[in-house]
């Protein structure tokens, strides 16, 4: 029987598993990695800065969704193939010892990326896995004889070549805008286009940004009039709010605050209480216990001091003011204040937290058993180059190692 040639087109997370898993299950086939850039795995050298945080123990996630903002029913489909505790155990089982924060983040037990990269390398080496890098593919194109030719242009003269492969996976990850992916037009129908989906965002509110590197934890950042809606901690930043809360709202939002052109509006509860009644209660209590205090000297809801400053001056309550000579009014400003505090968002923050983009290969073109195209018989798709994304917290290289598994399960069955 003659060897099976495959082709993966990018050297990221899900490229490399991709890769492992294929000759794993397929020892015989040629493998081969295709990446534009001069190193593999890029991305997870920086990601968790630099720490790597390739996964999440997924404890607080009730439902899929909430992790997998666009794509939850196909995660959820795979990992009766490939899950988080396999994720776990295949590193550990590759001599990279793991470990699971408070948070749920997994993390390699030495905090350094490098401990995954060199795993990975190491092991498609060992397995006869070959890499091109420098690589750029600029065209994918079925053959008559149900091939894939693939056109790439390597190395500083950009000489184009031309290879067919009997089977290929792509694994480019994200793109910023719709012309990243313009390789796959001759073998894609439905590409659904990229938009940010991890970022900071901008208020340009003076106060605010004095309290620059203030962590407040947890929080419940919401749009008001929409679903969407976050928990964790805040952290504000000079030029507006950043942290795990806000990076979850941006990914659950993505696509509504991109139509609105990053303009809309913030509210953030500051005490993470949902139940006005019984922050009401709770309030009156403390300042009955309190009533001979000054305002400013007291630490309610166990706010810190910085922040429940602001919230005093936000509300135009004086420090110097007993607890007990607060009217009616001001209790029940600083209460809105406290539970609904709104802001005005003034786009997206300038300093990029993570690398994700949502948007790609649209999920109709695949078997999602599988992931091969159901147009394009051989090609499949893994990782970010499809409409499938994650919050922060590992989940985003979850997937990646998910789709990278399944593809390298089924490109080599005949």
């Amino acid at each position: 029987m003659p060897t099976l040639h495959i082709a993966i087109v990018g050297g990221g997370a899900a490229g490399l598993f991709a890769a492992i898993t294929a000759k794993h299950y397929y020892p015989d086939t040629d493998v081969c990695i295709f990446e534009k850039n001069n190193k593999l795995l890029a991305k997870v050298a920086i990601t968790g800065g630099g720490r790597c945080n390739l996964s999440n123990s997924f404890a607080d996630i009730a439902d899929l969704s909430n992790a997998y903002p666009r794509g939850h029913k196909l995660i959820k489909r795979l990992f009766n193939s490939f899950d988080y505790d396999d994720v776990y155990q295949w590193f550990e089982d590759h001599g990279v010892p793991l470990v699971t924060q408070e948070d749920n983040c997994v993390f390699p037990q030495s905090q350094d990326s490098q401990s995954i990269i060199d795993c990975l390398i190491s092991t498609a080496r060992q397995l006869g896995v070959k890499f091109r890098l420098g690589c750029t593919i600029t065209s994918i194109e079925q053959t008559l004889d149900g091939k894939l030719c693939l056109t790439s242009t390597c190395g500083q003269a950009s000489a184009t070549q031309k290879q067919h492969y009997d089977r290929v996976a792509v694994t480019t990850g994200g793109a910023p805008q719709m012309k990243g992916w313009e390789f796959l037009s001759p073998v894609v129908r439905k590409l659904e286009s990229p938009v940010a989906s991890l970022f900071t965002l901008t208020i340009n509110d003076r106060r605010l940004q004095s309290m620059m590197g203030t962590v407040v934890n947890p929080v419940t950042v919401s749009i008001p009039s929409t679903k969407f809606k976050a928990e964790g901690p805040l952290l504000i930043t000079h030029w507006g709010v950043s942290g795990p809360a806000v990076l979850k709202l941006s990914s659950y939002a993505a696509r509504f605050l991109h139509d609105a052109d990053y303009h809309s509006t913030l509210a953030v509860n500051w005490i993470n209480r949902t139940h006005h009644h019984e922050v009401e209660q709770e309030f009156y209590m403390f300042i009955a216990s309190n009533a001979n205090k000054m305002a400013g000297n007291l630490h309610p809801f166990n706010l810190t001091s910085r922040l429940w400053t602001y919230i005093l001056e936000k509300c135009g309550c004086p420090a110097d003011r007993r607890m007990g000579g607060l009217g009616k009014k001001m209790i029940n400003k600083l209460i809105d204040t406290l539970t609904n505090d709104q802001y005005i968002i003034a786009g997206k923050g300038k300093f990029k937290d993570e690398f994700v983009t949502c948007g790609g290969v649209a999920l109709g073109e695949l078997n999602l058993n599988t992931l091969e195209s159901k147009h394009c018989p051989h090609l499949f798709f893994a990782g970010e180059v499809t409409d499938v994304d994650g919050i922060t917290g590992g989940f985003n290289l979850q997937a990646a190692w998910t789709m990278g598994y399944v593809v390298g399960m089924n490109i080599g069955k005949a």
